[in-house]
């Protein structure tokens, strides 16, 4: 299974059996207090307007301490995108030279030759209500054409900046979606110069922040602690997050609800494949503990935020300054686990899992106690506890989360059958959750339907075009190899640069994507010193299979042999890890543990990879 850092599930509910024992836990949870209930975009801007006298004497005596109102410090954000985008930059003239392409900034960071794209969805009505003129006076330092009728607001509400982030970043996503669509209409030379200037554009701050759907399980840039359950009840994250903007505007004070709207600007990060909304995500958080020093809840989104961006080591900090005051943190326990899991501290994140299922047993925490089973190579218990959650989840949030889990497990297995099953369980809940048509795609590519899969994956990344799925798309095209096809896997693994640029300005550390995708499709120089760079930070048997490759791909065989045998030390049964350690073994003249290897990995799971698999039954046929 990949790695779980963007997997993140709902919080379960209070009541739950643990998986270890059917004893409940004789110390009761602390419960924290629920957040008021969110208001509608017009009843908000209503209460807003009847208290805007009051709230601007409020911000001229009681200033945060930084000098700034609720509204300035995403306002001064907002400013700076602005000055940013217009012009290009330097880095944009650079690469549009390199690439021979015209370079053009037009708003939405693309390049020359780059479509437009069409709106991904009709919004909301209250997206559609707050994205009209306010009917409020205008911000202080602008100045309108004609005297104002009514005097101007001192500071503009702190959910109105945070509409329009969230705009912001719905740009940006469709900026990425716009080149993975030329990409499949063939369009080879344009696409590449869309994606470099993409990455220059959005990495030089054309847009500052916007609004983590599921990244594709493995690095996508993925947050494991959990959102609010009100947050996914219904559904629709993105509607929740506009009830909680709104609720905001006529409560800018509550520290709660700016805690709850920065895990769900987490959650969005990850559920969208878009890093631009972790800068929102660290401005509502950082509002929260003005308001409220301290607040568990906005501690505990730190420890989510710092976690999808790949300090693990951050997320533990947090998570341990939560648990000292509250042992019973259902967030913090699993961020914990998360932590050490991604540090590759297995037997801490095997205790810590044990902890968690004592203290607050429940979705989160299950899922997060069988992924700590599967690394050690228990996939019987990992089932058995998957399938225990997946009983007890009600929401569909949690339901299509556990489902996809359990497909993931079973395809892992080659139990290709029972993968799909439970990926139309996952999407009978929700059919446009993004791990399971995945997973559906690169089931039906094992069971050999390549057009299916092929389809599946592209509507995959038409939507949300991050790493594994355009490595996997564009490794379906090589594999069938029809004209063209070339050319359009050259196209996804391009764009994989795009993101990989685009996740690191804004803090994201994609180093083990960088590593996994540059060693077979890219600059394999570039891939090892990603994975050296990775294996600095943390030592986990996915980056010590992405260092072996990395190596093995640059000849330095000898070298990488220790990392392919301690990527599969734990037990941990991945038919991708197999297959790199019998290439290294076969390459360093170990031919009868690589014949070993190799057969262990195509009957493990025949289907891994569509390159992968057919190089394994290749080397094999070799050796005979």
């Amino acid at each position: 299974m990949s790695p779980r850092t963007n997997e993140s599930t709902p919080e379960g509910e209070p009541g739950e059996r643990s998986v270890a024992t059917t004893e409940p836990d004789p110390a009761p949870p602390v419960r924290t207090a629920q957040d008021p209930p969110a208001r509608s975009a017009a009843r908000a801007r209503a209460a807003a307007a009847d208290r805007g006298k009051q709230d601007a004497d409020d911000s001229g005596d009681q200033g945060h301490a930084d000098g700034t109102s609720d509204g300035d410090a995403l306002d001064t954000a907002s400013a700076g995108a602005a000055d940013a985008g217009d012009a290009p930059s330097a880095a944009e003239a650079e690469k549009a030279e390199a690439s021979r392409e015209p370079a053009a900034t037009d708003g939405g960071g693309t390049g020359a030759g780059c479509e437009r794209a069409e709106p991904g969805h009709e919004p909301a009505e209250a997206d559609r209500e707050s994205a009209e003129p306010d009917p409020e006076p205008a911000e202080p330092g602008h100045e309108p054409a004609e005297p104002d009728p009514e005097p101007a607001e001192p500071d503009r509400e702190p959910a109105e900046a945070a509409i329009e982030f969230a705009e912001a970043g719905d740009e940006r996503v469709a900026a990425v979606r716009r080149v993975s669509a030329a990409a499949r209409r063939r369009r080879t030379v344009q696409l590449v110069a869309c994606a470099a200037s993409l990455a220059v554009a959005l990495t030089a701050g054309a847009v500052v922040v916007g609004a983590v759907r599921g990244g594709s399980g493995a690095a996508a840039a993925t947050a494991p602690s959990a959102v609010s359950p009100q947050l996914l009840a219904g559904g629709d994250l993105d509607t929740s997050i506009t009830a909680l903007q709104a609720h905001l505007r006529a409560q800018p004070k509550d520290f709660g609800g700016w805690a709850t709207l920065g895990l769900a600007y987490v959650e969005q990060a990850r559920t969208k494949g878009d890093p631009s909304r972790y800068p929102q995500a660290q401005q509502a958080l950082d509002r929260s503990l003005k308001l409220r020093p301290g607040n568990e809840s906005a501690l505990a989104g730190r420890a989510a935020l710092a976690a999808a961006r790949h300090d693990f080591t951050g997320a533990l900090r947090y998570a341990d300054t939560v648990l000292d005051e509250n042992p019973y943190s259902e967030r913090a326990l699993s961020s914990r686990i998360d932590a050490l899991v991604e540090l590759g501290r297995y037997a801490e994140a095997s205790k810590a899992a044990d902890l968690a299922d004592s203290r607050r047993p429940g979705v989160p925490v299950f899922t997060r106690y069988a992924y700590v089973h599967e690394l050690r190579g228990d996939v019987r218990t990992a089932r058995r506890v998957l399938e225990q959650a997946l009983a007890t989840a009600t929401s569909r949030g949690d339901i299509s989360y556990v489902a996809g889990a359990l497909g993931q497990l079973a395809w892992n297995q080659g139990q290709y059958k029972d993968a799909l099953t439970f990926y139309a369980r996952a999407l009978a809940a929700d059919d446009t959750y993004l791990p399971a048509l995945e997973g559906r795609a690169r089931t039906q590519a094992a069971l050999g339907d390549q057009a299916a899969a092929i389809k599946g994956m592209e509507q995959v990344v038409a939507r949300y075009p991050l790493p594994q799925p355009l490595v996997e798309l564009g490794e379906l095209y090589e594999a069938r190899g029809e004209p063209g096809d070339a050319r359009k896997a050259h196209a996804q693994y391009a764009l994989v640069d795009a993101w990989i640029a685009l996740a690191h300005s804004y803090g994201v550390d994609a180093d083990l994507d960088t590593a996994l995708a540059a060693a077979d499709h890219g600059d394999r120089g570039a891939a090892l010193k990603a994975a050296r760079d990775e294996w600095a930070r943390r030592h986990t048997v996915h980056t010590a299979d992405a260092l072996a490759w990395a190596l093995h791909v640059n000849g330095r065989d000898t070298e990488a042999l220790p990392y392919a045998r301690r990527a599969t030390a734990t037990g941990y049964r991945n038919a991708s890890f197999l297959y790199h350690r019998g290439v290294i073994e076969r390459a360093t003249g170990h031919g009868k543990e690589a014949r070993a290897s190799l057969r262990a990995a195509l009957d493990l799971n025949a289907g891994f990879s569509p390159l992968g698999a057919r190089a394994a039954r290749k080397a094999l046929e070799e050796d005979k």
